[in-house]
């Protein structure tokens, strides 16, 4: 039996559900906290779960650099290496690839690129990204795509969608089926929705267990994005998970949900953490900031993350100024505890019934701001 996901509740286009695995079940929407090189940055995996994170993201491009996928192997794939029995969906490394600019030559098979690292010349195709997440023993495996750059031209996209496509139909015969695993497609045609109604097409006539998003939040502005995200949504099997890659802020969440996505990831919460940014039930605040050095009181009342139950906001400030490593610690933890909350909250409103009512409310509360 493959990788499996089932329908608890609707509320409009969202979706209440469950994503169920070889490494256990995650109710959905759930937000995946990224684990690019095998850790959640500042965050030990015990600090992930306690979060209330019940999946995380790891990279192959990362990975395959160091340590290497033979070496995870070796030490018995990420699971045990990192410490985290629960699923694990890895990003194939197209996106961190494409990047590269300079440092990469596309062709009709895959890419050559240069490490970030040392130079070294590697090869990616389909087959080689979905052999590399298997000796990872990824939960979920993403196939190899290709993230066109915005703007782009719809020619561009389009040549861009159908080598994607390609490398779909060749990622589904690379991967090797276990009871409990799963390989998921990725929708391209950047910002036309005919070229993303095509690609879901044509991945559907491949067959996933889960279908994602991809080439959204690059800079083509939230309206575009949730037009995108309508305009295949009614296209995308209903018995299975949908994934939006790369997102986002809390609203983007929101947005996206009440549009009937089922899964998150993004670098945004643990990015923030490091640089003094929280994200909170009063919108983001910057504890940086000196009006924070006398405030005798928590982060977010309503949080229950280490830092906010055990330490005051004036803390929370000196550890930034005086270049703590705990500061970035604590703040990464609340963030990562704030993005759980808030997809936990959408999941109780769809099966309640009241997803709008929550919005709304969350973001009435994000408008009038910190009261301190």
């Amino acid at each position: 039996m493959s990788l499996g996901w089932t329908l608890a509740a609707t509320d409009g286009a969202a979706r209440a559900g469950k994503l169920h695995t070889a490494h256990g079940s995650v109710p959905t929407p759930t937000f995946m906290p990224v684990g690019t090189a095998a850790t959640v940055k500042a965050m030990t995996a015990e600090a992930v779960r306690a979060t209330g994170a019940g999946i995380v993201l790891g990279n192959t491009y990362h990975l395959m650099l160091r340590p290497g996928a033979d070496r995870v192997a070796a030490f018995g794939g990420l699971h045990r290496l990192m410490d985290w029995p629960g699923p694990i969906l890895t990003d194939s490394g197209g996106f961190q690839v494409m990047s590269l600019a300079g440092l990469r030559k596309l062709d009709a098979d895959g890419v050559t690129f240069q490490s970030h690292l040392d130079g070294s010349r590697h090869r990616l195709t389909p087959a080689i990204s979905v052999g590399i997440q298997h000796k990872l023993d990824a939960t979920i495996t993403m196939v190899l795509d290709e993230c066109p750059p915005f703007p782009v031209t719809e020619e561009q996209a389009l040549a861009s969608m159908e080598m994607s496509m390609r490398w779909a139909a060749l990622s589904r015969e690379a991967f090797v089926p276990r009871e409990g695993y799963g390989l998921f497609g990725i929708v391209q045609g950047s910002v036309f929705p005919d070229l993303r109604r095509r690609s879901i097409e044509a991945l559907m006539a491949i067959g996933f267990e889960g279908y994602a998003l991809g080439g959204l939040a690059v800079g083509e502005g939230q309206a575009t994005m949730y037009a995108m995200i309508e305009a295949t949504g009614d296209l995308m099997p209903a018995d299975k998970p949908r994934y939006l890659m790369g997102v986002g802020t809390p609203d983007d969440l929101l947005g996206s949900i009440a549009r009937g996505i089922d899964m998150f990831d993004c670098v945004m919460p643990t990015r923030a953490g490091r640089t003094g940014r929280a994200y909170t039930s009063r919108g983001v605040l910057n504890l940086r900031n000196a009006r924070f050095a006398n405030e005798d009181g928590p982060l977010d009342p309503g949080c229950t993350c280490l830092g906010c139950r055990r330490h005051v906001r004036g803390y929370l400030h000196h550890l930034f100024r005086a270049e703590e490593m705990l500061g970035p610690m604590l703040l990464t933890w609340h963030n990562l505890t704030y993005y759980q909350s808030v997809v936990a909250g959408a999941r109780t409103a769809i099966l309640e019934g009241r997803l709008a009512a929550y919005s709304a409310a969350v973001r009435a509360a994000w408008a009038e701001g910190d009261l301190r």
